[in-house]
This record gives C-alpha cells, structure tokens and sequence, in this order.
C-alpha cells in the first residue's frame, strides 16, 4: 500500500515497517549499553507512542519498568500549542532513572512539559527517547538524547501515529501528500 487517503487528505509511505525495526534496533542497543546493569522507568507518552514504545520495551535488557502519561496538543495537522494534562502519572519515579518515550517531537512544546513535571518528582536521572525528530519545528532547550531519525516538517502518520485518531494501525509511517 503506497498510497492511502483518510478524510479528504492523500499520504504516501514514507517509512516502511523494516526501516522502522532498524530505528528501534539502533536504540535499544544504545539504551541498554548506557544503562546496562542499571534499572530503567520508562514513561510512556499516550496515544502515539505505545506501538513505539512496545516493540523498543521488548528489546531492553533487565528488568525495565513502565508506566503512561497522556497529553495532548493536537488538532487535526497542527499543533495548538497549548498542552494540557489528561491522564497523570501514577508511578513513584524518585531516585529512579527515567527516559521518556514519544512518538515524535516537533515543537517540543508537550515533550518541556514532560520533563518539567517529571523533574519535580526527582528521578536520578530524566532523557528523553523518540522514534521521530523535526529539528526544523523544534524551538526548546531540552536534550533529546535518543532519537531514531530526522525528518522533515511535513505531516506524518501510521506505527502510532494520527490523522484525527485514524491512521495508527498502520504498520508503516506515511506523510502527507501536497496536491499540487
């Protein structure tokens, strides 16, 4: 499937599932060499990163625990710019080493919220772990330590990620199509 269309808008693969594998595979095993013989939270960022953060949490080495936040700042293709909280943290996180799994970060706006909140909770340490990177729209100052691949500033869907919650079971990452 090259070519697909959801509400009106036309997206074309961009990312096939066997790239994406690779991406995973490349971080897992930066992760597990920083963090070998050491415990790991992940915190996972709902919706878009679950099928992300599932296939990396498979391949961690230990005996990683995990738990989810949800935020939003989305509607439709763009980014409203205003975050707001929706489900919390329920996970105990002080003097524990964190890292942090999104999707993908753009703005960075909802990812400075997360580490601002989870600093105030006092983990040893705090990174940040994401599938895809937009270094064109990213406008903060936080680390993104690991990060699977750049990628321009068009929209994307598929492995998690959404067009108005459509599109997250696709097994490949799509972008959208501009219709000359």
């Amino acid at each position: 499937m090259g070519i697909i269309n959801i509400k009106g808008k036309t997206f074309e693969k961009y990312i096939d599932n066997e790239e994406i594998n690779l991406i995973i595979k490349s971080l897992s095993q930066k992760i597990n060499n920083d963090y070998s013989g050491k415990e790991i939270c992940f915190i996972v960022v709902l919706n878009g990163a679950f099928i992300f953060a599932t296939d990396l949490f498979k391949q961690i080495e230990g005996l990683p625990t995990i738990s989810f936040i949800k935020l939003s700042s989305y509607d439709g293709l763009s980014s409203t710019g205003k975050v707001k909280e929706l489900i919390g943290l329920n996970t105990d996180i002080k003097g524990k080493n964190v890292i942090i799994v999104d999707d993908i970060i753009d703005t960075g706006n909802t990812m400075e919220l997360i580490v601002e909140m989870l600093k105030e909770k006092k983990p040893s340490s705090l990174e940040v772990c994401t599938l895809m990177f937009k270094p064109q729209s990213f406008k903060k100052d936080f680390n993104i330590k690991y990060f699977g691949r750049e990628i321009s500033d068009e929209f994307i869907i598929g492995y998690g990620l959404d067009f108005d919650e459509y599109g997250r079971n696709l097994k490949d990452i799509y972008q959208i199509k501009n219709d000359i």
